[in-house]
């Protein structure tokens, strides 16, 4: 769990700091695409599983997706300037 932490991490920052420019809405979905991604990963890896192990990767998955949505509405609602993100880290 803690490598799909860390990669999950990793790709949010690389998302950051591919946007410029007032691209907030370009920063969301690629916020939100990243954590759809990583559920994805959580769902295949379900599927090689039984069991609880299967339900619980597949609860973690749904939960991610449903955070990648939130934080997408967050940053569209916040009307980020990407790049003072990117310079504020």
């Amino acid at each position: 769990m803690k490598k799909i932490s860390f990669a999950l991490v990793g790709a949010a920052s690389l998302a950051l700091a591919a946007c410029g420019g007032k691209g907030d809405d370009a920063l969301a979905e690629n916020v939100q695409e990243n954590y759809e991604n990583a559920a994805e990963n959580l769902d295949a890896m379900a599927v090689n599983t039984t069991g609880a192990e299967a339900a619980t990767l597949s609860n973690q998955a749904d939960a991610l997706e449903a955070e990648g949505a939130r934080k997408e509405e967050a940053i569209d609602d916040a009307d980020v300037n990407s790049a003072n993100a990117v310079n504020a880290m």
